[in-house]
């Protein structure tokens, strides 16, 4: 079996393409972050408002049981 050789152009070729390719994999790794803050943030907004949810629903029940006994 013959042995392959790779020219000069040939990796300059695979070079070019391998740094599209990493160029890509960048560009989708900061929208992956840029994904992530996004449910963070939202994540976090929903989650202090159910804190609040419940905060106001036990004060309702507090002051209810206070006004009736």
């Amino acid at each position: 079996m013959e042995a392959s050789r790779w020219t000069d152009a040939r990796i300059d070729d695979l070079n070019g393409r391998v740094g599209e390719i990493a160029e890509e994999v960048r560009h989708q790794s900061d929208r992956i972050d840029s994904l992530q803050h996004t449910i963070v943030v939202v994540g976090g907004g929903l989650f202090a408002a159910f804190v609040a949810f419940l905060a106001s629903v036990l004060g309702l029940i507090v002051t209810l049981l206070l006004i009736h006994f």
